[in-house]
């Protein structure tokens, strides 16, 4: 790693703290330039700075655009787009191309990040003893949040490359050597896990209102529940279904009891009958019953809704942060639904314009519509879904969609409907490989069906009078069978969210085998499959391959041996 732009970007980010006078400006603080880091630790204020660009760091261009490529763009969902010129490296991963100098496997976004709340957890302790007015209890949350801000970096490192450097030491001197070896995916996981299990309690439930920005922060920035989220998909990853499934408790309970008091001081409750009593937003608008498109409207459209858990919030003000991922990547307005560098996998697409719906299930499924136009890909892009059934026929209208290069559209990292179906994917895994379920099989798949059925009827255009479940139990009530429902459903649900290849990437480790990821992945292909194919044949191939900049300035890092011998040599020449 460079470690020399780490730090000076730990530098920079104390600069861009000065001048923070309150929480209220925290989601609106703009970086300044060079300050002395011994000079800086002297009150709170410096603290809330550096969280502060902790999350300005995450919403880079060079970060988002990794969350949004290492998640999506080698999975089933993903296809070549327009101008590619611009960008070979973007079209080499969409062909399985990727080679070692190919620029999105540089890390260097995600270890600034992580040395950044290194640097936090180094010495907010020394200013709360400076500044009385920084309590044990807040110093507790500051350091509970920039512990799973480094976790959930570290997570998508490993998610990506398997086996990464692992350091929980602040670098904030260039005398300081950085060449660690690669820490392997299940100690870093469970270094992940042991860090978030001791700093949860001690972390925000709900950050105080007040204001406009202030009511953001409870999905804009690192909570309680966001912390359980992460702990839930981190023991689905290894295996521990159990808790997986307790931490999900945790958080839908805490959502429908967040529902029941939203619903106490609402003059027109919001019912939940259709989704099986899980507080999720209707597809429906109140005032026009044969209109869909309401959900969307929220989560994606409005932003940071009663679902979201935890979001990377873009302020509308121009001067501040966009979406830029989503603009390059996906599109925007400069002509309404403009294609960026992917569009949508033509399976996908045609099986929309054929009417086939064997992707989307069910010709009244809304997310078939406000999340694609085409080949290209509309979610994200643009913020007013209404989807008209009433003639019987669909007729849809997205709007709203974002100048070119000002897309402020959240970039969401959990929410609750990803939750419940974590849950049910966990659910599945702890029923028996007998040929006839046992009692307790049968509960585990009633409770794992009925969430995905809560989450497949929300997006149903459908009068709640008139809906009529589309998911038939009997269909599917095997192991095999409820495993495969679960993953079509995150696929549906979840599409173009940055999660796609890691559901995949999660299935092969738990198969040991990669034919569920090289089948699915396949369908996008018309050509060279068998090259592919042969490809994906080992679980290496899943993950990415090591820079050759950091194989260079790092001796103890030995490459992916799927994109090469393993050795450093094959490299260094270029």
């Amino acid at each position: 790693m460079k470690i020399k732009s780490i730090i000076y970007s730990v530098l920079g980010m104390a600069c861009a703290s000065i001048g923070l006078s309150s929480c209220s400006d925290f989601l609106e603080l703009e970086p300044q330039n060079e300050i002395i880091l011994e000079k800086f630790w002297n009150e709170k204020a410096d603290v809330d700075g550096m969280i502060a660009g902790c999350y300005s760091g995450m919403q880079s261009d060079n970060m988002m655009l990794r969350m949004m490529i290492w998640g999506e763009f080698r999975s089933d969902n993903i296809s070549r787009g327009q101008n590619l010129e611009k960008d070979l490296n973007i079209e080499n991963i969409l062909k399985e191309n990727i080679m070692a100098s190919n620029g999105y496997t540089t890390w260097e976004a995600f270890y600034d990040i992580i040395n950044r709340c290194n640097t936090v957890m180094k010495y907010a302790p020394g200013v709360a003893e400076k500044d009385p007015s920084f309590s044990e209890s807040e110093l507790k949350a500051d350091i509970a949040e920039v512990t799973a801000l480094r976790a959930l970096c570290y997570f998508y490192l490993i998610r990506t490359f398997r086996d990464v450097p692992y350091s929980t030491e602040a670098f904030t001197d260039d005398d300081q050597v950085m060449d660690l070896p690669a820490t392997s995916f299940d100690t870093v996981l469970d270094s992940l896990i042991n860090d978030l299990e001791r700093v949860k309690d001690d972390a925000v439930e709900k950050y105080p209102e007040g204001s406009s920005v202030k009511k953001l922060y409870q999905t804009a920035r690192i909570t309680k529940m966001a912390i359980h989220a992460m702990l839930c998909e981190m023991y689905l990853w290894k295996k521990d279904y159990n808790t997986s499934i307790r931490y999900a408790d945790l958080i839908i309970e805490e959502k429908k009891k967040q529902a029941e008091e939203e619903n106490a001081n609402s003059m027109l409750a919001t019912d939940y009958r259709k989704t099986n009593g899980y507080p999720l937003i209707p597809t429906d608008y109140i005032s026009s019953p044969s209109i869909y498109g309401n959900a969307y409207n929220r989560i994606f459209g409005e932003g940071n809704s009663s679902e979201s858990i935890f979001e990377l919030t873009f302020m509308d003000d121009d001067n501040m942060l966009s979406n830029g991922a989503v603009s390059l990547c996906y599109g925007n307005a400069k002509n309404a639904g403009i294609m960026g560098y992917a569009s949508v996998s033509s399976f996908i697409s045609d099986d929309i314009d054929s009417k086939s719906f064997e992707v989307f299930y069910n010709k009244y499924d809304v997310r078939a519509y406000e999340n694609i136009m085409g080949n290209v890909i509309a979610k994200y892009t643009h913020t007013l879904s209404q989807i008209d059934f009433s003639s019987g026929t669909v007729g849809w209208d997205l709007s709203g969609f974002f100048p070119e290069n000002k897309v402020k559209t959240n970039w969401i990292i959990y929410r609750l409907s990803d939750i419940m179906l974590l849950k049910a994917e966990a659910l599945t895994q702890l029923i028996s490989n007998e040929e006839t379920f046992t009692e307790q099989d049968k509960q585990y798949y009633q409770q794992a069906f009925s969430l995905v059925n809560a989450v497949n009827k929300r997006s149903l255009c459908q009068p709640a009078s008139q809906l009529k479940d589309t998911l038939d139990a009997s269909k599917f009530n095997t192991k095999d069978g409820i495993e495969t429902l679960v993953m079509k459903e995150r696929h549906r649900e979840l599409m173009f969210e940055g999660k796609r290849w890691y559901d995949l990437v999660r299935r092969s480790m738990r198969d040991g085998n990669t034919n569920y990821l090289v089948a699915q992945v396949l369908q996008k292909f018309t050509s060279n499959t068998s090259a592919i194919q042969n490809k994906f044949r080992k679980m290496d191939a899943v993950f990415w391959p090591y820079n050759v900049d950091e194989l260079k300035v790092n001796k103890n890092l030995h490459q992916n041996p799927a994109f090469g011998s393993g050795e450093n040599g094959n490299y260094t020449k270029d």
